[in-house]
C-alpha cells in the first residue's frame, strides 16, 4: 500500500478541510523504532478512507517533557507556538498514537486558548472498527496470548482503558491482564520525563520490574500503547534474554497487520 500523507497547509492550498489531524509527537518523527507506529496509524486512516493531515514541519513538541520537569515557562513557550498553528487552521480533532501528546493537548492546551477534541489511536481504531470503516482477520495473531500495558497518561490519568482491550479483542487472541493493570497499573518507568535522566539508587529498575510482571503472564506479545512504554519494555524484554520468545507491538502495528496493509 503506497502511503500518500498530505500537510494542513496543502490541504488549505487546495480548499479543503481534513476530518482529523494526525499529532505525530517527536519520537513518532525522529524514533526509528516509533516511526512505524507512526506508518501503521497513517495505513489504518488511509485504508478506512479517513480524510487527515499532519502538520509536518509545522508540528513542534507539545511540551509535555519540559512541564513534568518543572520547566513551566519551556512548556507555555511550546504550547502557545502551536496553539497559534492549531487555530489558525482551524483544527477541530486530533488523533495521536502519544498519550503523552494526547493528555497535554487535550488537558493542558485548553488554559492556554487551545480547545479541542483529542483522542488516543485506541480510541479511534476502536470506533473505526464499530462503524465497519476498517475490517480485521486474526491472522498470526490468532491463538497467541496478548497482555497489554496500560500507559499512566492514557489510564490513570485518563481513564481510557476498554477501548485499547476491545481493539485488541479483534484479533481472535487471548488477552491476558497482568497482576497491576487498568487503575492498579503501573508505569513502564519512563513518565515524568524520567525517560531523559540518569537513574536514581535503588535496587531495580522500573521497566525491570514492569516487564517482569508482563513476562510472568506467559504472553507471546506484550501490547502497548506509547512509544515511550514501547521502549521501555522493550529494554526489558532485552534483559530478561526474551526477545526471541515475546514481541513488543504497538496496538497499531497488530491491527495493521491483522487488515493486511
Amino acid at each position: 500500500m503506497e502511503l500518500k500523507v498530505k500537510t494542513y497547509a496543502e490541504y488549505m492550498a487546495q480548499g479543503e478541510v481534513p476530518e482529523i489531524l494526525f499529532w505525530v509527537g517527536c519520537a513518532g518523527s525522529f524514533d526509528d523504532r516509533a516511526k512505524k507506529v507512526t506508518k501503521a496509524v497513517a495505513k489504518i486512516l488511509q485504508a478506512a478512507q479517513v480524510k487527515f493531515a499532519v502538520l509536518g514541519t509545522e508540528e513542534s513538541c507539545t511540551g509535555d517533557p519540559a512541564k513534568r520537569a518543572g520547566n513551566e515557562f519551556l512548556f507555555q513557550m511550546q504550547a502557545m507556538q502551536n496553539i497559534m498553528v492549531l487555530n489558525g487552521y482551524e483544527v477541530k480533532k486530533i488523533v495521536t498514537a502519544c498519550p503523552h501528546c494526547f493528555n497535554t493537548l487535550k488537558n493542558e492546551y485548553p488554559q492556554l486558548g487551545g480547545n479541542y477534541e483529542v483522542v488516543h489511536h485506541s480510541q479511534l481504531i476502536e470506533s473505526l472498527l464499530k462503524e465497519g470503516r476498517l475490517t480485521v482477520s486474526g491472522g498470526s495473531f490468532k491463538g497467541k496470548k496478548i497482555t497489554f500495558h496500560d500507559p499512566c497518561y492514557l489510564g490513570r490519568a485518563n481513564d481510557v482503558y476498554e477501548a485499547p482491550r476491545e481493539v485488541l479483542a479483534k484479533l481472535d487472541a487471548e488477552l491476558v491482564e497482568m497482576k497491576r493493570c487498568r487503575t492498579k497499573g503501573l508505569c513502564c518507568g519512563a513518565g515524568g520525563a524520567q525517560m531523559f535522566k540518569e537513574a536514581e539508587p535503588g535496587n531495580k529498575e522500573v521497566n525491570i520490574e514492569r516487564s517482569e510482571e508482563a513476562l510472568a503472564t506467559s504472553a507471546n506479545i506484550i501490547a502497548v500503547g506509547c512509544p515511550f512504554c514501547s521502549t521501555m519494555m522493550t529494554d526489558g524484554v532485552k534483559h530478561a534474554e526474551k526477545e526471541a520468545e515475546v514481541s513488543v507491538l504497538d496496538i497499531a502495528e497488530m491491527i495493521a497487520h491483522a487488515a493486511d496493509l
